[in-house]
């Protein structure tokens, strides 16, 4: 038998008042270990990706532009996606390197 039918006979036959709290419980920690926490931790790998992105890097912001980094400021990069044209996105809108994207596929 798994877990959950245990739980379940256990609530049917009404032996003990805290069941209805332990299955609440049971089902949090689901909910935590299956959903959340690796939402964290993936939230973390994106903002060091972030922090490693430096001058003359290629990358891909949120819009689906490619262009390479000209400058980094403390909430923006200037990117420049074509010869002489440059614009400055939010450094949240920053995604991926190009070489990171590559190494996904």
């Amino acid at each position: 038998m798994n877990l959950l039918t245990i739980l379940l006979q256990a609530d049917a036959g009404g032996a003990s008042p805290y069941s209805g709290l332990l299955m609440m419980v049971v089902i949090i920690a689901i909910f935590y270990f299956f959903m959340i926490r690796p939402q964290q931790k993936r939230q973390k790998d994106i903002q060091k990706a972030r922090e490693a992105l430096k001058v003359g890097d290629k990358v891909i912001t949120a819009g689906g532009i490619y262009g390479k980094i000209k400058e980094i400021g403390d909430i923006y990069m200037q990117i420049e996606i074509s010869d002489g044209i440059r614009i400055r996105v939010d450094k949240s809108s920053v995604f991926a390197s190009t070489e990171d994207a590559k190494q996904q596929r």
